[in-house]
């Protein structure tokens, strides 16, 4: 079940940085980076960074995957965050978290998300959602990341 996750929780916040540290090492690899940037996020800075989060916790309370979303303009939804535990991937957590992102905001008409071009699961996953690709950027590391957006 996907839960939007209480950022006054410590245990919750401890759990979606250490989350995100596991997703994002996974990541640094799968795009060919030898050595992963750092990752400027702290517990204070998650709690006080303005996105919701939502997330799959399994029965013990383990967060298994979570979304972050933030609103910059009326209308529109930006995906901030994706992320799903190394050991839970290809299990439909990204998916089910992204569809529940889109049915869950009807005030939005617009999605925007960014993703790096080479990391082929997630580009498929945002077209399997709807997202079309439209510009790429390149990150501070270097690596290119292409903009998505679906509009409804």
């Amino acid at each position: 079940m996907i839960a939007r996750l209480p950022l006054e929780d410590a245990d919750i916040v401890e759990q979606i940085w250490s989350l995100q540290h596991q997703a994002y090492r996974l990541e640094t690899r799968a795009v060919g980076l030898a050595e992963a940037p750092p990752l400027p996020d702290t517990f204070d800075s998650i709690r006080s960074s303005g996105d919701a989060y939502y997330g799959v916790l399994s029965e013990d309370g383990e967060l298994l995957g979570a979304a972050a979303v933030r609103s910059e303009a009326p209308g529109t939804l930006d995906i901030t965050r994706l992320m799903v535990h190394p050991e839970r991937l290809r299990q439909g957590i990204g998916f089910s978290l992204v569809r529940y992102v889109l049915d869950n905001h009807p005030e939005a008409k617009r999605f925007t998300v960014a993703a790096s071009s080479q990391n082929a699961p997630a580009v498929a996953l945002y077209r399997r959602c709807g997202f079309v690709p439209g510009e790429t950027v390149r990150s501070a590391a270097g690596v290119e990341l292409t903009l998505f957006r679906l509009e409804r």
